[in-house]
């Protein structure tokens, strides 16, 4: 039974991401949709002493118009040097770490290489944690497979073409996702749960909403330990 997820692309993602990619066969990047300002896409959270900080990517956009750009299309603005001040303020929070090392040999990338687009850079770390965590789900992207159609109908299409018989999906979809449609092609319906064990941590209490990458540099090689949600997926459609 293949099970695919579709996701956008986010900048150091949380755990969740890493768990929900873990969960199925086929991990599709959903980069030829609209670009969303003040999301996951360009910025992700770090643990500091006083709660958690945001680390932004500047981006620019190819048109004037929002709606004008897809997630792969958004160039990152490099006249700032933003990538010292992300690995500066990594350095200053987690030098401390057992595993420091192990994630800023991952995170280092961003000084090291220069990427055109922020899906582009996105993607880069994001094959990079899946190697450190051991994930050997395969990834794609959705523009690759030329979708037709909206909302739904659009993931239909994308899982039609790739042979699907289940989809995952964040529960956050419920309000907008066609249930019916996926009982009309005869293609499961999962949602994903997050519900996770805590682990150690620097600088006070456990705060579960940062970027995986506080998970690597406090837990190193028993991340993988840490990734499993307690709470078996929720089966929404049942594939007949």
């Amino acid at each position: 039974m293949k099970k695919v997820g579709i996701i956008q692309s986010n900048y150091i993602p949380w755990r969740g991401y890493f768990n929900f990619i873990a969960d199925v066969d086929l991990f599709i990047i959903y980069d030829d949709v609209q670009y969303t300002k003040n999301d996951w896409r360009n910025r992700n959270k770090i643990k500091i002493q006083k709660g958690t900080k945001w680390l932004s990517v500047p981006v620019k956009y190819h048109s004037s118009s929002l709606s004008g750009n897809k997630i792969q299309d958004v160039k990152i603005d490099y006249s700032l040097k933003w990538f010292d001040m992300h690995m500066r303020s990594f350095y200053e929070n987690y030098k401390s770490s057992p595993y420091y090392d192990h994630a800023n040999t991952i995170f280092s990338i961003i000084s090291n290489n220069k990427f055109e687009s922020i899906s582009s850079l996105n993607v880069h770390l994001i094959k990079d944690i899946m190697n450190y965590l051991e994930i050997n789900s395969e990834v794609i992207y959705s523009s690759e497979l030329e979708p037709e159609g909206t909302k739904t109908e659009r993931l239909i299409d994308i899982l039609t073409k790739v042979d699907a018989d289940v989809y995952l999906s964040g529960p956050s979809a419920d309000a907008y996702l066609d249930k019916e449609l996926f009982k009309e092609n005869n293609i499961g319906l999962e949602y994903k749960t997050y519900d996770y064990e805590p682990y150690s941590q620097l600088h006070g209490d456990f705060i579960g909403n940062v970027t995986v990458l506080d998970l690597i540099a406090n837990c190193g090689p028993d991340s993988r330990k840490y990734l499993k949600s307690k709470s078996p997926n929720q089966k929404i459609v049942m594939q007949d």
